[in-house]
């Protein structure tokens, strides 16, 4: 469900959309991490793409026919270049499930001198994740895009979530 239309509000703040005074359903989170090459060193002007279903488990996209009202308020789709540290920081809110998924996050990483990556972060601990077809499939690898959502103690209804992308010259990725 990579987005058919970019929103005109594509900044890396998903829960509150320009114009508008509502927040998105759902449990707001700082997803950060960075992007870093296969000896540690940060990936600095790395476009780093998000996009995931709202708080009600509906996607902003043509292609989720199922029931249930979209969230106007959530922005869905966010994209942030990093830095010299390789950092890049997210607000958005943690992922849900839907039918036949376990809560993720999509992620696309794209610069000029590496193959884009797309991948999925999931949610450490989530009851779902043995369920999920495409989490299956990862197998012992699963810890490599599984991450834990913590509270914020600097901010008590929002949680944190750190997911450091390693991209390898042979194409292999990791997270740490």
């Amino acid at each position: 469900f990579y987005p058919v239309e970019i929103p005109l509000d594509q900044d890396n703040d998903l829960i509150h959309i320009k114009g508008q005074s509502t927040v998105a359903i759902g449990i707001p989170a700082n997803v950060m991490g960075r992007i870093l090459d296969e000896h540690g060193n940060a990936i600095s002007n790395a476009t780093v793409e998000i996009w995931q279903c709202d708080g009600n488990g509906r996607y902003h996209h043509p292609g989720d026919t199922r029931d249930g009202e979209i969230d106007n308020n959530f922005q869905s789709f966010g994209h942030f270049t990093t830095g010299s540290d390789g950092a890049y920081r997210f607000l958005t809110i943690r992922p849900v499930h839907y039918p036949g998924r376990t809560p993720h996050i999509h992620f696309k990483i794209k610069g000029p001198d590496f193959e884009a990556l797309t991948t999925q972060m999931y949610i450490e601990g989530e009851s779902t994740n043995a369920g999920d077809f495409l989490y299956k499939r990862l197998g012992d690898k699963a810890d490599l895009v599984t991450v834990a959502f913590e509270p914020n103690p600097d901010e008590s209804a929002e949680q944190l979530a750190r997911f450091d992308i390693v991209l390898a010259a042979d194409g292999r990725f990791g997270s740490g």
